[in-house]
C-alpha cells in the first residue's frame, strides 16, 4: 500500500489564514478560493454557520468576499451541504500533480492522508476567534482510501456530476482523475473508507516550538523514501517540502501501526 500525504485547504497563498481547530476539536479544513467553481463559501455550513461567516469571524480583514466560490476538494465531510442520493467521498487531481501520483503507481487500495494549516480557536463574547499565541500547525485532518479511479467523463456516475473535477474544462484541457473512496478502510475495517478527524496530539505533524513545516515524524520514517523530500531530515527534524501537493511513500508494518494509531485517536 502506498500512502500519500496530501496538503489541502487554506495556506499562505490561497486563503491567507489557518483553518480552525474548533473548540469542540473539529478540524474544519477551509477549501481554497476558486474563480472557476459554482459552490460558494456561503453554500457550505457547519453547525449552523456558513464557511463565509466562520472565515469573517476568525479574520474580519480576510480577502474572501461573500460572492466568492471555493474548490470543495477533497469532498469528504458529508454534512456541509445537501447531497444527492448515492453520494460518496471523493478527491480529484489534475495536471502535474496527477502525473506525479500516476508515476508513483497510486491507485486502488492506496491511502491519502490529508493535512493542512490549522490553529486553535475559542469563543469570545459569542464570536469565534483564534486563541492568542496559539501555534501554527500542520495537522492530518482526514483520509481517503482509493476504491475506484475515474479517468474519463464517460465513467462519472450521476451522484458525482457536480464534483469540481468533473467540469468539461478539466476533462478537455488537462490530465484529470477523480478518486472515489472505498467502503471501508482496509487496515482498520471499523472505519469508513474516508472521513474527517477531531483534534488529537497524535495527528499533529509539526514539531513543538518549530515552524509548521518542521515535522516530528517517527524515527522509522528516516528509512522510508518520500517523494519531494529526499533531503528532508535535518538537525531540527523532518523539514517538509514547501512545494508539492502530494508526498508519496510505501507503507510497511511500522507505518500501518502509526497510521492506525493516528486515525483511531481522532475518530469519534
Amino acid at each position: 500500500m502506498k500512502v500519500i500525504l496530501s496538503r489541502k485547504g487554506f495556506d499562505s497563498g490561497y486563503g491567507g489564514m489557518a483553518s480552525p481547530i474548533l473548540p469542540d476539536g473539529t478540524l474544519l479544513s477551509l477549501p481554497i478560493p476558486s474563480k472557476s467553481e459554482t459552490v460558494k463559501f456561503t453554500d457550505l455550513h457547519y453547525e449552523g454557520q456558513s464557511y463565509y461567516d466562520i472565515i469573517k469571524s476568525l479574520k474580519p480583514t480576510a480577502k474572501i468576499k461573500e460572492k466568492y466560490a471555493c474548490h470543495l476538494d477533497p469532498d469528504i465531510r458529508k454534512e456541509v451541504t445537501e447531497r444527492v442520493e448515492g453520494w460518496c467521498p471523493a478527491f480529484g487531481q489534475e495536471g502535474a500533480a496527477l502525473s506525479h501520483l500516476q508515476n508513483q503507481g497510486v491507485g486502488v487500495g492506496d491511502l491519502f492522508l490529508f493535512y493542512g494549516w490549522f490553529k486553535q480557536t475559542e469563543y469570545k463574547e459569542e464570536r469565534l476567534c483564534y486563541v492568542k499565541g496559539a501555534p501554527d500547525l500542520h495537522i492530518i485532518y482526514g483520509w481517503l482510501q482509493v476504491g475506484q479511479v475515474i479517468g474519463s467523463p464517460a465513467d462519472v456516475p450521476e451522484w458525482l456530476q457536480s464534483h469540481p473535477h468533473n467540469s468539461p474544462e478539466r476533462w478537455d484541457s488537462k490530465l484529470n482523475a477523480i478518486y472515489i473512496a472505498s467502503d471501508n478502510l482496509s487496515i482498520e475495517p471499523e472505519l469508513s473508507g474516508a472521513g474527517c478527524l477531531h483534534y488529537s496530539d497524535k495527528l499533529v505533524l509539526t514539531k513543538k516550538g518549530c515552524s509548521r513545516r518542521v515535522w516530528d515524524l517517527p524515527d522509522f520514517m528516516r528509512d522510508i523514501p518520500m517523494t519531494y523530500n529526499a533531503e528532508a531530515w535535518q538537525d531540527e527534524g523532518f523539514v517538509s517540502a514547501a512545494k508539492g501537493q502530494e508526498f508519496v511513500f510505501d507503507a510497511n508494518d511500522d507505518v500501518i501501526r502509526w497510521i492506525n494509531d493516528m486515525l483511531l485517536s481522532g475518530s469519534r
